[in-house]
Formats: C-alpha cells, structure tokens, sequence
C-alpha cells in the first residue's frame, strides 16, 4: 500500500476518511438503521436459483450497493477522483465482490475452510488476464480505501471481555502460539531474505488467524497489496490439507480429544477450518478448538497496534535520526486508532445486548468491504507477478513456519489441556 510522503487536509486523507466511513457504518447499524443483507448461503443448484438469485436477495443487495456507493463516492470526491468513472466503475467492483460470496457460500466449498477473499481474488485476476481493465473500472479500484474501512468496522467485534470468556487456558495457549510462532516466522523469513514487509505479513497470518490477521497487518504497515494478496491465498491453500490430515492424525495417534482441539484451533488459519476439522474428531474438540482460535482471533487489534507502532518507529530511524512525535503521528496509519475506538467501545461503552445484535450485521458489512478490495487486487496484479514475488521464498517461510506451528502448539495442547500442568477442563 502507499505511503504518504506528503500528508493531505485532513478531511482529504485517505485515512481518515477510512475511519469516518467505517464509523459512519456503525453509527447507522447502532442507531437501528440495519439492512437487510444478501443472503449466500446454498447447497444446491435450485438452492442458488430460489435464494441467492431469488428477486427479493438481489434488491437487498442492490439496496447495500447503492448505500456503499453513497459513501464510497463521497470520501473518492473528497480525495479528488474523477467521481463520473467511479459511480461507473464501482457497480463492476460490487457485483464481482458479491459473486465471490455466493459462491463461498455453497456449503460443499465451506466444507473445505475455502473463503470469499480467494474467489474475489480469482474474479479480479481472470478479467485482468482475460480483458484489458477499462479506463472508466480503474477509477474503482480502490483497494487501501476498501480495505482499511473494512477494519473500522472489524474493530467492533474484537471484543475485551470475550477474551476472558474463552477461557484462561485458551488464552495462555494463545499468547504462547502468537508470540513463539510469530517471532520464529519472522526470524526464519529473514533467513531466507525474504523483505520486511512479506515477513511481518506472513507471521501475523501464521499465529494469529489467517486471512483477517494478513489484512490487519497489511493496513498496519501500509504493506504492498500484491504481497498481501499472495499470503492470503497461501493461507488457504495450506490449510485445506491441514483440515484433513490433522483430525486424521489426532484418531490415529490416539489423542486426546481435547488436546486435538486446542492443536486444530491453534494451527488451522481459518475459523471455518477449525470448525470443520474439530467436528470430524468430536463436539468437545470442535469446541475446544473455537475457543483456542477465537482467542487468537481477539490478538489481532493488539497486533495491529503494536505493528503499527513498531513500524512507523523503525521507518523514522532509517535515515539515522530518531524521529520526532510529529513525524511518527503524521506516518502512522490513523484507521488503527479508528479499529482500536470501536473496539473500546464495543467492548466497555455498549450495552452487550446492544453488541449481539449488532453483530452479525456488521460483519456482514465488513466482509462486503474486504471483497471489493480483494476483487480489486486481482483487477491490478498480474498472476506471474504473485507466483514469481522473490523467487517462492515467502511460500516456503510460511510453510516452514506453518510446520514449527503444528509442532510446538502439539506440545502446549498437551501441557494446557491434557491434564499435564492443569486439570483438564471440562468441556462438553
């Protein structure tokens, strides 16, 4: 993603306009403005005809379309973009954006841990390969806009309290995994002279939760979309086999159902996975295992955080010099305080019925936000330039990461809840 070598007006950086489009969005849901969201989910072909194709799915997306493109257009006509191709091209982006969900949606590619941000990805990368990308679509391919409003509004469901909800030895497991296998996927990235910015994203991508972390800790850097758009789909390609294999092991090996768990939530990159894989061992490990990731999946506002901080700092002391607290506000990404804001929020300032029922629609509308910008990647990256980026280094980084992960996450399963150093816990 670009870095500002010049800051714009406040009220023309990209940034902030972020921060009040993702806002805008949350205001709206909480003050009971709440549309009706496409529905995506299908098993058969009549299915896909009688509910995603249904007349009454198709108006509410085009409703949500014509509210994203309201806001959209405003914060693109304050950056000074030619607002008569973006009105143009942004129906192309949004309706590519919601192909890619109907078909994440079918339940036999949901089986398989696969998500939306691959096919939106595809999407993109087939029209560009296939047709020439029009003048008047390029004005909407707006990719750190898309993005960093999208995790706005990811801030409202990283939740504080949630993480003392899932227990305390998922969240010890937590912290171990996040912090072990973070540092040795940086370490080993280097090794194999893989560039900062691939090593920071892929071992947030590793220890923390995949997908969401990768976009996390991109927008935190201000990292390249190309890079991002290689560790996302290496993530998912590396965790349909693991999601297989994995529960095979934990039978085989005579593992306790538990420990199989907490390894599964631990190691797999998607929560989808987690589920998936936990549910072809028991209930008890399905459900070990959501709680392992899910307290990972809280670790993402605190890594964005401190990547954020992290980075601006070592950015500033490249030329020599320390930099000064104006210069280190000025460089750091102001749509993080907005993640940090809503989570605070969400978590300490709202009533939690408030918070439940405004969950799922916020999520919704978060996921739309991450299409468009993945979709948009693709429409922009040529895909020798994904398979040749620094010769498959990265690829092997994250799977020589990926293999310590699945190793020493084992060993803490069985420490934290194989009855080794605690009681293991019941779970049901």
């Amino acid at each position: 993603m670009s870095e500002h070598t010049e800051t714009p007006s406040w009220w023309k950086n990209e940034d902030w306009l972020a921060v009040w489009a993702g806002t805008l969005f949350i205001v709206l849901v909480l003050t009971g403005i709440r549309p009706e969201l496409p529905k995506f989910s299908w098993r058969t072909g009549m299915d896909l005809v009688q509910q995603v194709f249904a007349g009454a799915n198709l108006l509410s997306a085009a409703r949500l379309g014509l509210g994203y493109l309201v806001v959209a257009a405003a914060g693109i006509a304050l950056m000074g973009g030619n607002l008569r191709r973006y009105l143009a091209g942004f129906w192309a982006v949004f309706l590519l954006a919601w192909l890619s969900q109907a078909v994440a949606g079918n339940a036999k590619v949901n089986d398989l841990g696969l998500e939306y941000v691959l096919f939106a990805l595809a999407l993109g990368l087939i029209i560009n390969h296939t047709v020439a990308v029009p003048v008047w679509l390029r004005e909407a391919v707006r990719t750190e806009f898309y993005i960093k409003t999208g995790l706005v509004i990811l801030g409202a469901g990283i939740l504080f309290e949630e993480i003392l909800q899932a227990g305390a030895l998922g969240i010890v497991q937590a912290v171990l995994v996040v912090a072990v296998v973070w540092y040795f996927c940086y370490w080993l990235s280097k090794k194999m002279r893989v560039d900062d910015e691939f090593s920071v994203m892929l071992s947030t991508a590793v220890s923390i939760c995949g997908v969401s972390a990768a976009i996390a800790a991109c927008g935190a850097i201000q990292g390249d979309k190309k890079k991002l758009s290689y560790v996302t789909s290496l993530v998912l390609v590396v965790a349909v086999p693991m999601m297989v294999l994995m529960p095979w092991l934990v039978k085989s090996l005579g593992l306790p159902e538990l420990v199989g768990g907490a390894w599964l939530g631990g190691t797999l990159d998607t929560s989808g996975s987690v589920v998936a894989a936990g549910a072809l061992i028991s209930e008890p490990a399905m459900k070990t295992g959501v709680i392992v990731k899910f307290s990972q999946n809280v670790l993402i506002g605190v890594a964005a955080f401190l990547l954020s901080i992290w980075w601006t700092m070592r950015k500033g002391t490249e030329g020599g010099n320390r930099p000064s607290a104006a210069v280190i506000w000025q460089r750091f990404p102001k749509f993080v305080l907005g993640f940090i804001v809503a989570s605070l929020v969400f978590s300490f300032l709202l009533e939690p019925e408030l918070v439940k029922t405004t969950k799922k629609t916020l999520a919704g509308l978060r996921t739309t936000w991450f299409a468009m910008a993945f979709v948009c990647i693709g429409l922009e990256t040529k895909f020798t330039e994904l398979v040749t980026l620094e010769n498959g280094r990265p690829a092997f980084a994250f799977i020589g990461a990926q293999a310590f992960n699945v190793i020493w996450t084992l060993a803490l399963a069985f420490l934290l809840f194989g009855g080794i150093l605690f009681a293991a816990p019941t779970i049901k």
